[in-house]
């Protein structure tokens, strides 16, 4: 019996339950891997055939080649492991977060400095305010997957 989701109308947001701890269990390894010097530099010398050492799904592998972290999200990532590939990469959380907004990394620095997005319009899916899946980039891959 599935467990009743009151938080999935949460515009934008992907939570990390058990339910995409499950889904994401490789890909998180994958990540905590990165901690380790040897690791991080077999993943920089042939990355594909590093990610194959994982019992990843195809997807999860394609959305770290991509290093889109929307998609590694919704294939079970979570946001404090795959800090590890940007870290490898040799990017801040903030550029990270940014390019997760489609945003560049001051114009996402300034709106937190400013208060972030503001909670009028979005604080279920279907109001029309400025964080709602359908004003992201992140939103709209959630949202082709739901049609």
């Amino acid at each position: 019996m599935a467990l009743e989701k009151p938080y999935q109308d949460i515009p934008g947001t992907i939570i990390f339950d058990a339910e995409q701890s499950r889904k994401g269990y490789w890909l998180n390894q994958f990540c905590m891997s990165l901690m380790q010097a040897e690791n991080r530099a077999c993943f920089k010398a042939d990355e594909r055939a590093y990610l194959d050492t994982w019992l990843m799904s195809e997807e999860q592998k394609q959305a770290v080649l991509a290093r889109d972290l929307n998609w590694c999200m919704r294939t079970g990532g979570n946001i404090y492991f795959l800090a590890k590939i940007g870290a490898t990469d040799g990017k801040s959380f903030q550029q990270m977060a940014g390019s997760m907004t489609g945003m560049s990394e001051e114009e996402y620095r300034d709106m937190m400095v400013n208060g972030g997005r503001s909670a009028e319009g979005n604080r279920y899916l279907g109001e029309e305010g400025d964080a709602q899946p359908h004003h992201q980039p992140q939103g709209w891959a959630e949202q082709k997957g739901k049609q």
